[in-house]
């Protein structure tokens, strides 16, 4: 079993990412290949990059730093869920990403991304570099157009063609995360 986090990156007040997020933890828990974490990047509260150090070196010295590089070095497998702002993704997801190196590196990676007419097409486009500098292996996305017409006040509701999708990812963050953490386990080993 593969211990999932869905990560949520947007921080803002009034924002559809926690519902969004919520929504799919929840398809996520009921795959019979995960254990399924929330992780909300408000709650994480990192501040600007402020480590003296490259990430590589892996000497952190700020407590922060050290707690978000446990709880990212504990997973196996990621999701990002992510609104398109102004044909790009939030500060806050590449913040988070920049604070850590080997953490993120040889884990698979889903999107799950929302917006207007392109669903957060752009965002996820623009991530990807991002993403494959740190070792991150792009495994497949969700994207949800006009998402807000399946906000029901605090909720996501979406229809059952999303949670078609979103397991369609998951299977392959399966596939792609089982081969991936092997491969850790040999190089770990060696």
């Amino acid at each position: 079993m593969l211990k999932l986090q869905t990560i949520v990156a947007s921080t803002r007040p009034g924002r559809a990412g926690l519902s969004i997020g919520t929504w799919f933890n929840g398809v996520a828990a009921a795959h019979k290949d995960f254990q399924a974490e929330l992780v909300d990047l408000k709650a994480v509260n990192l501040p600007m990059f402020d480590e003296p150090n490259h990430p590589r070196m892996r000497q952190y010295v700020h407590q922060h730093t050290k707690d978000w590089s446990a709880t990212i070095d504990a997973a196996d497998a990621f999701v990002f869920v992510l609104p398109e702002y102004n044909h790009g993704f939030p500060a806050s997801i590449k913040n988070a990403i920049d604070y850590l190196s080997h953490e993120w590196a040889d884990k698979p990676l889903g999107f799950v991304s929302y917006g207007g007419v392109s669903g957060g097409t752009r965002a996820v486009q623009l991530l990807k570099p991002v993403a494959g500098a740190v070792g991150l292996v792009v495994a497949g996305e969700v994207n949800i157009p006009f998402f807000s017409q399946y906000r029901q006040d605090d909720l996501f509701v979406p229809p059952a063609s999303f949670v078609d999708s979103a397991n369609l990812m998951l299977n392959r963050i399966a596939k792609v995360g089982a081969t991936l953490k092997a491969g850790r386990k040999e190089l770990a080993a060696a």
